[in-house]
């Protein structure tokens, strides 16, 4: 892969880790709030716990996305690093295909349905109930695009980059 693309790739990944990790403060924020509200002011907030969902939904896929590209997602290696070269080639670009199909699949059906349900209100925030389904699409394209950086690496018979160990 170009390293032009490669350099595009990791920083888009090193957004999403950020976007992840400053999404899962905010709602451990949010229900820190929640609870102080509750148990010491007996006035808990209607929008805390649907905006807690919303932003883990957002960040548990932008994390899978990047888990993709860096390899932290959970998969059995036991057989592949068993095999020689070429047919260790082989599976790993054969369950990267099937990583980046099902990441096309997200993207499609992510779409559809936040396209079907954008009509629809979340009562507490106000906002659509679409904006739950958004990041199943994005990261769908995310993680097909990592997918492919990764049967590229494969087939050059290089590594990806790995922005954190």
């Amino acid at each position: 892969m170009s390293s032009v693309l490669s350099a595009a790739s990791a920083r888009i990944s090193l957004f999403t880790k950020w976007f992840a990790g400053i999404g899962l403060l905010l709602m451990t924020a949010i229900i820190a709030w929640q609870v102080f509200a509750r148990y010491v002011l007996n006035a808990s907030p209607a929008w805390a716990e649907q905006a807690a969902l919303l932003l883990m939904i957002w960040y548990v896929f932008f994390a899978a996305a990047a888990g993709v590209r860096e390899g932290f997602h959970i998969r059995i290696a036991i057989f592949a690093d068993s095999l020689s070269a070429a047919p260790r080639r082989a599976v790993m670009v054969g369950g990267q295909a099937v990583v980046m199909a099902f990441g096309i699949a997200m993207a499609y059906w992510g779409l559809e349905l936040a396209r079907e349900t954008w009509e629809h209100v979340i009562p507490t925030l106000g906002i659509s109930r679409g904006y739950a389904y958004v990041p199943i699409a994005v990261s769908g394209l995310l993680i097909a695009g990592f997918a492919i950086e990764q049967i590229v690496a494969e087939l050059r018979a290089s590594e990806v980059n790995k922005l954190w160990n």
